[in-house]
Order: C-alpha cells, then sequence, then structure tokens
C-alpha cells in the first residue's frame, strides 16, 4: 500500500467516527452491546465485558469493510487495461462525494441509508455484537457512505487485490480505534459526548474537504506521483 492512500484511508475512518450519523449514537451503542444502562451522567457496564464485546463489534464490521475492499479491488483489476480511465471516474466521483458532504449538492440517492433495528428482547452477547457489527457495517449511514465508498473507489484502483482490502482494514482502525476508547470514556461520563457533539459539523465540512482532496489526486494522477515522493524520501531517512 502506498504512505498517501494510508493515510487518506486512516484520516477517513477517523472522521466517520465523528460523523454526526455515528459518534452522538455511541452511548447508545454501548448500552446495546453490554445490556448496561444510562444513569448519573455515564454508562454502568463491566470493563470485561465492554472490551470483549466492543473489540467483537469492531471486528465484526471490520470484516465487511475488508471484503468490500476484496471485491472492489477484483473488480478493478478485471479491467487493469483501462486503470487510469477507472481512475478518473474514481476521483470525480469522490470528489462529488466531498462536494455533497459539503452541502453544496443535495444529491438524494446518496442520502439513502439503511438501519437495522435492535430486538429489546434479546441478550447482548460477544457473538450478538459480532453479528451487529456486520449490520453496522453493512447498513450505511449516508455520511458514513460517503467516505467508505470513496475508499472503495481507492481500493478499486489498488495494484493488487490485498493492496486493496488493507487499506478497508486501516479504514476499519480508524473506525474501530475511537469508537474502543469513547465507549470506555463514556463509562465515566457523558460529558464528552455533549462536547465534541457540538463541533460534529465543522469535522463534517473537514471530511468533505479531504475527500475533493483526494479525488483530485486521483483524477490527475498525481497520487501515484506524490506516494513515490513520500516512499523515496523515508527509505533514504534511514
Amino acid at each position: 500500500m502506498e504512505n498517501i492512500t494510508i493515510l487518506f484511508a486512516l484520516t477517513a475512518g477517523l472522521l466517520s467516527f465523528f460523523s454526526p450519523c455515528v459518534f452522538p449514537l455511541i452511548p447508545a451503542y454501548v448500552a446495546h452491546l453490554t445490556d448496561g444502562n444510562v444513569s448519573s451522567g455515564k454508562v454502568n457496564v463491566s470493563q470485561k465485558v465492554l472490551l470483549t464485546r466492543s473489540i467483537s463489534f469492531i471486528l465484526g464490521f471490520s470484516v465487511v469493510f475488508v471484503l468490500l475492499g476484496a471485491s472492489a479491488s477484483f473488480v478493478g483489476q478485471l479491467f487493469l487495461d483501462n486503470k487510469k480511465l477507472i481512475q478518473m471516474i474514481g476521483g470525480l466521483l469522490i470528489i462529488i462525494f466531498g462536494i455533497q458532504m459539503l452541502g453544496i449538492f443535495k444529491i438524494k440517492f446518496l442520502m439513502m441509508e439503511k438501519r437495522f433495528s435492535f430486538k429489546e428482547n434479546s441478550k447482548a452477547t460477544t457473538l450478538r455484537s459480532f453479528i451487529l457489527g456486520v449490520a453496522f457495517g453493512s447498513g450505511w449511514t449516508p455520511c458514513v457512505g460517503l467516505a467508505l465508498s470513496s475508499i472503495l473507489l481507492l481500493a478499486s484502483s489498488s495494484e493488487t487485490v490485498f493492496s486493496g482490502m488493507g487499506l478497508l482494514w486501516v479504514y476499519s482502525l480508524g473506525l474501530g480505534i475511537p469508537f474502543l476508547m469513547i465507549s470506555f470514556i463514556v463509562t465515566y461520563s457523558l460529558n464528552v459526548v455533549k462536547k465534541v457533539n457540538k463541533i460534529l459539523p465543522k469535522l463534517s465540512k473537514v471530511n468533505g474537504w479531504i475527500l475533493i482532496v483526494m479525488g483530485v489526486l486521483l483524477f490527475t494522477g498525481q497520487m501515484q506521483k506524490i506516494s513515490a515522493y513520500f516512499s523515496s524520501f523515508t527509505w533514504t531517512s534511514f
């Protein structure tokens, strides 16, 4: 994988987590995953249970994302002779996604979403947490879907299927690591969620501009040149 694409994938995962579709719901996710309850300004649950259920949930959506990355890369390999054209089309789409995220465009079909519901009478288990992770990965919300779709387009132009899978694994880490950290924080206090909620619109704008930059680099063919530059810099530094 190239350095610049890894950075974009990790950043996209982080900003997907800090999106209006995901971050405000973290206390609810944690409570459902662990059968915990929200009281006294925090989520009350066993730390051990929280760790195992959260990791299981993260693995669930990571598996879905990585498989999607493999599929996108495989399709890209089939059209290897037209790689430049695929990169230009992918770059253009990513630019459109970024503009949509900035709120300049209001394309309805890009705002379509799938939701999954929890059965209140079902007991939380590690296996159910994994299944919920799979459901989360499959039921994209609009703001997560735009960033994720952009990384999938990037994966489709990768050199190998494994490179594409690696990009989605990095994206999953960007989404999963802060989820794990915030999950533990909300067991002490929900104040951090309230404070971050106030700056979420600004983070969404940042995400939009990042997608636009990534799309321009991919469309113009500069992505590989920048990656080659950083790669040579890395090697000559040691």
